[in-house]
């Protein structure tokens, strides 16, 4: 199945840099993806940051790119030229009123924790959970800095991570930037799930996987400080609350 990576350039394949072979900065405002581009070089080539330039480009982490894919230069931040604050002007003196209390303002409820479910889409995957272990960060919590796309299990090492359903593997390797040892399925009709921050993975690109086969054992690569599997749904590489498509735990 190596017509499916083609399809995709990932944030795993190895940097030109680190070939010997520097690629020139870019001057165009815009960019076709080329075979042995990652997002980084592109970003590095054209000196802007990857978060800024995944905005730009609707592509969120773990900027997942394809051949062919147009991309462009996020717009260069504009510096607002102070006003000018006029010369004040002699005035006669104003009397100062004296201060009203106001009342104390009625306290505010708490916000929820987490907003309420949505229905799963009727055509979505029946997800099973890709291994054990209470989850210790939720989708849209903050990860260094950035909102989680997907939720963090902790476990313990040599524990295996299973496929959440049926599919094919798209990709299995690594991703230098943050997620270490990563794998990817396609279950049809655009949905891909992903595992990160795995240890040793147990299938390769193009494998037939079914539903809670095994893909692969805990570990610790990436980002991770201990062992933990972070996995992702995404429909069409928009990122889904993974915990609206998986069984409830008891």
């Amino acid at each position: 199945m190596k017509h499916l990576f083609a399809a995709m350039v990932l944030l795993a394949a190895t940097p030109l840099v680190a070939q010997g072979t520097a690629r020139a900065p870019i001057v165009a405002w815009t960019y076709t993806v080329q075979a042995g581009d990652t997002f980084a070089d592109i970003a590095r080539r054209w000196g802007v940051d990857m978060a800024a330039l995944g905005e730009a480009n609707a592509i969120p982490s773990p900027y997942v790119i394809r051949i062919g894919q147009v991309l462009k230069r996020p717009a260069p931040a504009v510096t607002p030229k102070p006003v000018p604050t006029p010369a004040p002007s002699a005035a006669p003196p104003v009397a100062t009123p004296k201060a009203i209390p106001r009342p104390a303002p009625s306290p505010r409820p708490a916000p929820p924790l987490r907003p309420p479910l949505t229905p799963r889409e009727s055509d979505a995957p029946r997800l099973q959970w890709p291994t054990e272990g209470a989850v210790v960060t939720r989708f849209g919590e903050r990860v260094s800095g950035i909102p989680s796309n997907g939720i963090d299990l902790a476990a313990l090492y040599g524990t295996k991570v299973r496929a959440a359903a049926a599919g094919t593997v798209l990709y299995a390797g690594k991703e230098p930037e943050r997620f270490g040892q990563l794998i990817l399925i396609d279950h049809g009709g655009g949905f891909v799930t992903a595992y990160a921050y795995l240890g040793t993975m147990t299938v390769k690109e193009g494998d037939k996987v079914t539903a809670f086969e095994r893909i692969a054992l805990v570990g610790k690569s990436g980002e991770a400080k201990r062992p933990t599997v972070h996995f992702e749904l995404r429909r069409n590489n928009v990122p889904r609350d993974p915990e609206l498509y998986l069984p409830p735990r008891l």
